[in-house]
């Protein structure tokens, strides 16, 4: 498999909403992540990171153009790769341990990160049998409830246990625009397996589905609307309550 040169390991998008998709087109899509940028007035914010096989900083420049704080919607290795890159992180208390202190085992890099989630390798000196990522000295915590705050946008802070303890997701009331995690997306839901819990997972999604939203921008998969988001979620839901 051929090696990737840093400058092509990334891919950027500008979506509505000066909200923009960065993500890391060489990785298989059920392992890629999805990037979401958002431009504020006063800062921007990045919520995940990506794998961080190649430094978001030296390689994307928009996430150098303005203070940006940088918010980990969970701490599974592949949306936190990056984040020591940045002089500000957040991360729910669940998981701020983790962002602090990464192994292969807690990030979930033993069961998943081999070259076959690869289309095209990273740049040398890059091993999947070694990789890992870097902590955080000191992240700050968010909780539920929490503003996010741009200057002249403001993104609420809603935890959603269920897929890791410390998931939050994002809701900008004004517009409806939800940047959620892995919790939901348009994709196969990773509802079982290390660290989740279903009855969380079901309690996040009921909540999630009482918000107006308009827009889904999630953590894998492509974004979609308010009436993909209630379907997602139904039907999740009614497989759930059939299972008892």
């Amino acid at each position: 498999m051929d090696r990737i040169a840093p400058g092509d390991w990334y891919r950027v998008q500008r979506l509505a909403d000066d909200i923009s998709l960065i993500d890391e087109p060489f990785i298989v899509p059920f392992y890629r992540c999805n990037i979401w940028h958002v431009r504020g007035r006063e800062r921007d914010l990045l919520v995940d990171s990506g794998m961080g096989v190649v430094s978001l900083r030296a390689h994307v420049p928009l996430v150098t153009e303005k203070t940006c704080v940088a918010v980990a919607s969970h701490t599974h290795f592949d949306h936190i790769g990056c984040h020591h890159e940045f002089g500000q992180c957040l991360v729910h208390a669940a998981e701020a341990k983790i962002l602090r202190h990464p192994t292969r085992v807690n990030t979930l890099i033993e069961p998943f990160v081999s070259d076959d989630i690869f289309t095209g390798l990273p740049p040398a000196p890059y091993e999947s049998r070694a990789y890992n990522v870097k902590g955080v000295a000191a992240p700050g915590l968010i909780g539920d409830g929490d503003v996010i705050d741009l200057g002249d946008r403001q993104f609420t802070v809603i935890h959603t246990p269920g897929h890791s303890p410390g998931g939050i997701a994002l809701f900008e009331a004004a517009t409806g625009v939800l940047i959620s995690g892995d919790i939901v997306y348009d994709g196969p839901l990773i509802d079982e397996g290390e660290g989740i819990d279903r009855g969380a997972y079901a309690a996040s999604l009921r909540h999630l589905l009482t918000l107006p939203v308009s827009v889904v921008h999630g953590g894998h998969f492509p974004s979609y609307g308010g009436a993909r988001h209630r379907q997602i979620i139904e039907d999740w839901l009614r497989r759930y309550e059939a299972e008892g």
